[in-house]
């Protein structure tokens, strides 16, 4: 794994994002449209977590979102940031990043 500088990493705006609704992509097993409160603003984030969680479950949920990630169009649907998730060890189930306490939606991560 390659190292990166602590300027590097200053440049990533990580947030508390609450997830407000979750769509199918039009044929894509694997992605879901998320819309996610980011603060006061709401951002359209495509990802791939249909696999480990329904639709029903994902609203309301607190992940830690990438907001400063260069928008992508994936399956014709713009993506404007990126829901953190992590693995388990054998990469059965991915698991997307929560907070251990109430937080205000939209507080930075540092």
């Amino acid at each position: 794994m390659e190292n990166i500088s602590f300027a590097d990493f200053g440049k990533m705006d990580i947030r508390v994002g609450e997830i407000k609704s979750a769509e199918d992509v039009e044929g894509a097993d694997r992605l879901y449209k998320v819309m996610v409160d980011i603060g006061g603003e709401e951002r359209q984030m495509v990802a791939g977590i249909k696999p480990h969680y329904t639709k029903e479950e994902l609203p309301g949920k607190k992940v830690l979102v990438l907001i400063n990630l260069e928008p992508k169009t994936i399956r014709g649907v713009e993506s404007r940031g990126m829901v953190l998730c992590a693995h388990t060890d054998d990469r059965s189930k991915l698991v997307c990043t929560t907070v251990e306490k109430e937080i205000a939606t939209g507080a930075k991560v540092s």
